[in-house]
């Protein structure tokens, strides 16, 4: 059995058309049509039934076609699994993140232990850090909410508290705690849904018996200090996103948990590069040394 043959075989599975398949694999339908038939000569079975051009799988093609992608995928990690080693220093780390607030200490801990490993970093909605996740376009994610996936391995490694953000003057500005409750009548100022922080104070003042009114929603968390400082709004932040103004002061919330759990994440099947190894190892342990 060939590595060729299981390639033409998948492509022909997928599309279940000669022409279609030896178009795509820039072969000709001949070509195709006899390496299909070597394979199953290989195997002693039929693989499609045929009508015509038309191949549809059979039962055998059914269960040949997992094994068949599962060996492809394994062959590929492994292949990348080598160019990793053999490029350790000029790896790009591919970075997705929902939570962004600690990310610029954690990169300059990272930068420490390996200098010459470049990165790129991505800030995105959770559906869309999730997306580019299981299709192997990044290699490591911190996000915030957790996410449960089956080819998603999660790992919590912060509680992170959210506080309330008002301007110097406001009328809560002399309260080092407050009711959800009271704040049903305030404006706010947020990020867009789809970002877990927004997403989960939703839920907890939707449970408290009242729908936030934002006057802005968007893309850049580390711009909603400037608007809290301007008046804009209030805002509801992570505790670790807090900064050192002196005309902004924040409030814990007393009568509800309002608290964010940032997490690891990377791909369960597909191969980690020491690059994203260590990045994680940074990670764990900058968290841990804030605990």
């Amino acid at each position: 059995m060939e590595l060729l043959q299981l390639q033409y075989f998948i492509t022909v599975a997928r599309l279940e058309h000669v022409t279609e398949a030896a178009r795509s694999l820039h072969v000709t339908q001949s070509s195709l049509s006899k390496t299909i038939a070597r394979l199953e000569d290989d195997l002693g079975a039929p693989l499609f039934d045929r009508t015509g051009r038309r191949l549809r799988l059979n039962e055998f093609g059914s269960r040949f076609l997992c094994r068949a992608e599962r060996a492809l995928f394994e062959l590929e990690q492994g292949k990348q699994e080598i160019k990793d080693l053999a490029n350790l220093e000029h790896r790009t780390l591919e970075l997705a993140v929902t939570a962004a607030s600690m990310l610029p200490n954690i990169l300059r801990e990272f930068r420490k232990k390996r200098p010459s490993v470049h990165f790129h970093v991505q800030m995105l909605a959770t559906q869309e850090m999730v997306a580019l996740l299981l299709s192997g376009a990044v290699d490591v994610c911190l996000s915030s909410p957790p996410v449960q996936g089956d080819d998603i391995e999660c790992q919590i490694v912060y509680m992170d508290p959210i506080v309330v953000a008002v301007p110097k003057g406001h009328h809560l500005a002399n309260r080092k705690k407050v009711s959800l409750i009271e704040l049903r009548d305030e404006w706010f100022v947020g990020v867009k849904r789809g970002y877990g922080t927004r997403d989960r104070v939703d839920a907890v003042c939707e449970s408290a018996g009242f729908v936030p009114q934002y006057v802005y929603e968007g893309d850049e968390p580390a711009r909603l200090s400037a608007l809290v400082e301007a008046e804009i709004g209030i805002a509801f932040m992570p505790n670790s996103a807090r900064n050192s103004r002196e005309d902004i002061h924040y409030i814990q919330v007393e009568d509800h948990e309002m608290v964010r759990e940032i997490a690891l994440l990377w791909h369960k099947s597909r191969y980690i590069s020491q690059a994203a190894l260590e990045f994680r190892e940074v990670v764990v342990e900058y968290f841990r040394s804030m605990c």
